[in-house]
């Protein structure tokens, strides 16, 4: 494996933590959103990570040192529509329907906090990954003043 290789894999994955971040900032930001363009209440985004250009076994084996790209990418960012907007009954509220309630977004705010860090512990286990090649760089040039 090319040592910029593994610099790329790691600085793929801190990109795609980050852009979940940034998803789950916006479904923070958008909790009390009962109206968006559309009429709708606001739901809730989700993201999704594949691989990058995944290849099987045999052919990475048959290839052994020219690996092809690897990393993380981001997928698709899709609504949540496998839950239900949160009804309250606030029959002054503009956005009230015809019995007082009102549908407020599937954003659940401990979802989100739990999500968050998963999000920052991913970010930081691809910093420390970037640390480490950087480190067994720097030592491999020590090696050659020696």
């Amino acid at each position: 494996m090319a040592l910029f290789q593994a610099f790329n894999i790691s600085a793929s994955g801190m990109t795609a933590e980050r852009f979940r971040t940034d998803i789950i900032a916006e479904n923070v930001a958008n909790v009390n959103t009962t109206r968006t363009e559309n009429g709708t209440p606001y739901r809730r985004k989700i993201v999704t990570f594949a691989e990058k250009d995944t290849t099987d076994f045999r052919e990475m084996l048959s290839r052994a040192r020219s690996y092809g790209k690897n990393g993380v990418k981001v997928t698709k960012v899709m609504e949540d529509t496998s839950s239900d907007y949160i009804m309250k009954y606030d029959p002054a509220h503009p956005d009230a329907d015809e019995n007082g309630y009102v549908s407020y977004p599937n954003v659940n705010i401990v979802t989100e906090m739990t999500n968050l860090i998963d999000a920052s512990r991913g970010y930081e286990a691809n910093v420390t990954a970037f640390n480490a090649v950087k480190a067994m760089a720097q030592s491999g040039l020590q090696v050659g003043k020696q």
